[in-house]
């Protein structure tokens, strides 16, 4: 989970955790929560653990999120356009292009940061909470340890490549000096140079990824 806190000193819980009431505390130690955001299809699972925490809350969720839960309520779907509630300080893009994986972008002006959740996963030597299992998997099945690089879901799943490349280009277009992710360790050197790289592929029209 991200949490963003607003200029008007509220937050923005992206991506959300389980919210024990250990983490309410904490969260509300830090300002209250006006919105919840599913930004993409696999980052959705703890939105009712958040709501049930704060229930005051907007909802926003990724456009296929509705259909993998319908019983989950929300207030508006995320698109390229951003909310009235943060337009003037996040901007956002749909990543397109793939059918089985996709997500919504964020850039936090204020802090030239970038918020992604499976575009670019970065599993290193030092990232915590990893084992054999998954440096197996992500150095010697998929190539990506010590690499910066998309999803395995996207490197595999890109069918419309031109419609994925704008999306990045766009990302590319932002003046981020950082990238906060979901999957490893963060981004802070160097970022707009590693993000390039790890989209060169496709970027360049190159067919595998």
């Amino acid at each position: 989970m991200t949490v963003i806190r607003l200029r008007n000193a509220t937050l923005m819980l992206h991506s959300p955790c389980a919210i024990d009431a250990r983490m309410k505390t904490e969260l509300s130690a830090l300002g209250p929560v006006d919105y919840i955001v599913a930004p993409g299809s696999y980052h959705y699972k703890h939105v009712a653990s958040a709501q049930a925490a704060f229930p005051l809350a907007q909802t926003f969720i990724w456009p296929g999120v509705a259909q993998k839960r319908p019983d989950l309520k929300f207030d508006g779907e995320l698109g390229d356009v951003a909310p009235d509630g943060w337009q003037v300080e996040l901007d956002q893009v749909l990543v397109r292009g793939a059918p089985w994986i996709c997500e919504v972008a964020f850039f936090h002006r204020d802090t030239k940061t970038l918020i992604l959740v499976d575009v670019i996963e970065n599993f290193t030597d030092l990232t915590p909470h990893t084992n054999w299992t998954l440096k197996f998997w992500m150095k010697y099945v998929f190539r990506m340890w010590n690499i910066p690089r998309p999803a395995p879901e996207y490197q595999w799943g890109w069918r419309d490549r031109s419609a994925a490349r704008a999306s990045l280009q766009r990302i590319l277009e932002w003046p981020f000096e950082r990238v906060i992710i979901a999957h490893g360790d963060l981004i802070e050197t160097d970022a707009r140079l590693r993000l390039q790289q790890a989209w060169k592929p496709l970027l360049d029209g190159v067919t595998d990824a």
